[in-house]
């Protein structure tokens, strides 16, 4: 197994990359919606109804598949022998933010479901700061696995 790993490596590491892009692009761009739908629609309007289609198409077609495509390549990136120092901080603090980074998804697919209730209670000004949480995420993952301190 490890030697097929080995092999694979870099297209383990390239399917890997990729998803984590769509992952994140769909992370900036879904708590953006919810600013707009927050602050531009009521309950059961046709822009209600259009923003619950644009985020529940991007939430389950793109963030969800690219989310578990992520973990899965990121896992057999872990486990190809000699690329992870598990006695080093790196390791560490970028699974921490991919946890972190992984709860944000799952909290925004609540914020999705109460949406579709009607039972919306966050802000437009709420979404805005929480849009910069995968952001900051970003920043300990990329600074973990590129400087490896």
């Amino acid at each position: 197994m490890s030697d097929m790993l080995s092999f694979a490596y870099p297209w383990i590491k390239a399917i890997h990359i990729m998803a984590v892009i769509s992952w994140m692009a769909g992370l900036f761009y879904l708590p953006r919606l919810f600013v707009y739908h927050a602050e531009r629609t009521k309950t059961g309007d046709a822009t209600d109804a259009t923003f619950q289609i644009m985020e529940v198409k991007l939430l389950r077609a793109i963030m969800l598949p690219s989310m578990i495509t992520t973990w899965l390549f990121g896992l057999a990136l872990a486990l190809t022998p000699g690329i992870v120092d598990w006695t080093q901080v790196w390791p560490w603090s970028k699974a921490a933010a991919v946890l972190g980074m992984t709860w944000f998804h799952h909290w925004l697919g609540v914020r999705r479901k109460n949406f579709v209730r009607g039972e919306n209670v966050v802000s437009g000004r709420q979404f805005r700061l929480m849009n910069e949480v995968p952001t900051l995420l970003m920043v300990v993952i990329v600074f973990s696995v590129v400087v490896k301190f």
